[in-house]
């Protein structure tokens, strides 16, 4: 969605590069650029006037003027301006002191309220919790059966006396739900509205009835985020006709130009609390000021990649692969064992999604919408076309075994061969990281190995060192090398001493610009 925003930004803030000093004019030059770039994006005017404001009054003061670099301090300025009109601080559910916790959902129709209340419930089910979804949208269509679908395949409680389509009372069914709550033994109640096609005093006047019914603890505002400058228009008459406590924000993954998410904290004083990106129900998740920003600059989201990663991969599981790969130069990791790890990868989401989050990734980003995540399943027929011993030792497969795995799996012959030739290399590489030589051809980077150029320097030099002719001395060095040798034969996966992970880390200066 801010595709279009994060490639102006990148084109402005490349100008700024390689020059030592920022004078009035350059500043001046730069803010223009941002100002087209966010109007482009849709956001809101007073949204843009506010931002370009602070970002300029900053950015001609002591911390640029006075700064090694300047316009990395630009850039660190508009990032923090970024979170600022995003909302500053994650904001986190309120939950009530005796269950249940009640939360309404409002908003406009199309805006994806039943779907994300199926969202939220999987989400919410998934910290702990027992949710109950509310059909209170009695008038469209097949509402009540489709919230009733949802539910279901989130495996999560549903409350639907009604059967819709303009028969029954939704202020009754809301206050019902509360009862049915308590006695199911229920911890939070969602309450799923119904929505009009614009605003009217109608849809207004039913959601009050519905909030003073059951005295909610959160009243979220779901809102598309492809609707652009609309967006803000619909969220003050929801503040001002109903209240609500915070946004959602839905069809994140869309191609619009995303202005909403960019105005709508601001305008509104409320801030955004979730963001559903995606079709399936597990595309939903806690909206982060600071990531989203990261994104937007093209800085990546390494936490948000590092949570899903830990709620996806065991400790235990993760520790057993690392010792397979660090025994016997990896030749115990199986194709079993690479199948197994290609699978809870895909389990995080979409290939391309992920590859998004790591940083400068941005400057690839054709090759990564390019991607086929089909190629993932094509990889898994392969494997699993093969027999167990194939698969523990892919060494064996020749000419003909080649050609029945070929047939049985559906694709050319060359595919068999180039996946296993991959995996060879993909394992000889994990190997060499698991056992501490760091990524081949990446040296200098300081507690991760280095590359084999790095490796034959290191030898040259210990080689050519003289040794003291004092024979004490002689022996405190001796000494000092075999402690050396024995911290690194003990060291961790990375290269980084046993129990002390990233104790002496030190990044290095390009990467440091992504540290703010």
């Amino acid at each position: 969605m801010f595709d279009t925003l994060s490639d102006r930004l990148a084109a402005t803030f490349k100008n700024l590069r390689g020059k030592g000093r920022l004078s009035e004019a350059d500043i001046d030059a730069t803010a223009r650029e941002i100002r087209i770039a966010l109007l482009e994006a849709d956001v809101a005017l007073p949204v843009v006037r506010a931002f370009i404001k602070q970002v300029k009054e900053r950015a001609l003061g002591a911390e640029v003027s006075q700064a090694l670099n300047p316009a990395q301090q630009v850039i660190k300025i508009v990032n923090e301006e970024l979170i600022g009109i995003l909302g500053g601080e994650t904001r986190r559910l309120r939950f009530a002191k005796t269950a249940p916790t009640v939360i309404m959902l409002a908003g406009l129709q199309g805006a994806g309220k039943t779907t994300l209340a199926g969202k939220l419930g999987l989400w919410l089910k998934g910290q702990g919790h027992s949710p109950l979804l509310v059909a209170c949208d009695l008038q469209r269509p097949n509402a009540v059966n489709q919230l009733s679908v949802v539910a279901d395949r989130a495996g999560v409680g549903v409350y639907a006396p009604e059967p819709g389509n303009g028969v029954g009372d939704p202020v009754q069914v809301a206050k019902d739900s509360i009862e049915y709550a308590r006695t199911k033994q229920y911890d939070i109640v969602i309450v799923d509205t119904a929505g009009r096609l614009g605003i009217d005093q109608e849809l207004m006047q039913q959601a009050a009835d519905i909030r003073d019914a059951v005295s909610p603890d959160e009243v979220l505002f779901v809102v598309d985020a492809m609707i652009g400058q609309d967006a803000v228009n619909t969220a003050e008459a929801f503040r001002d006709g109903v209240g609500f406590d915070g946004v959602v924000l839905s069809k994140l993954d869309g191609d619009a130009r995303g202005g909403a998410a960019l105005s709508i904290a601001h305008v509104t004083g409320r801030q955004i609390m979730f963001a559903s990106n995606g079709e399936k129900l597990d595309d939903f998740d806690a909206f982060h000021p600071d990531r989203m920003a990261s994104r937007i600059l093209g800085m990546g989201d390494m936490l948000s990649l590092i949570e899903k990663a830990e709620q996806t991969f065991s400790q235990e599981e993760a520790a057993k692969m690392a010792s397979k790969l660090a025994s016997s130069k990896g030749k115990d990791f199986t194709l079993d064992d690479f199948l197994a790890q290609m699978e809870q990868v895909r389990k995080m989401g979409s290939i391309s999604k992920l590859l998004g989050m790591l940083p400068g990734m941005a400057q690839m980003k054709e090759q990564i919408n390019n991607i086929d995540e089909r190629d993932v399943d094509r990889t898994a027929a392969i494997i699993k076309s093969m027999t167990p011993g194939e698969r523990q030792d892919p060494t064996i497969i020749n000419g003909s075994r080649r050609a029945r795995i070929a047939r049985g799996s559906g694709v050319e012959v060359s595919a068999v061969k180039s996946l296993v030739e991959r995996f060879f290399e993909a394992r000889k590489m994990m190997s060499r990281m698991a056992q501490g030589g760091g990524m081949p051809g990446m040296p200098g980077i300081p507690g991760m190995g280095g590359g084999p150029g790095r490796q034959k320097k290191q030898q040259k030099q210990a080689k050519g060192k003289r040794k003291s002719g004092n024979p004490m001395k002689r022996k405190a060095e001796e000494q000092a090398a075999a402690a050396r040798r024995e911290q690194a034969q003990q060291g961790g996966a990375f290269g980084l001493p046993a129990g002390q992970p990233g104790q002496d880390f030190e990044l290095p200066d390009e990467f440091k610009k992504f540290m703010g």
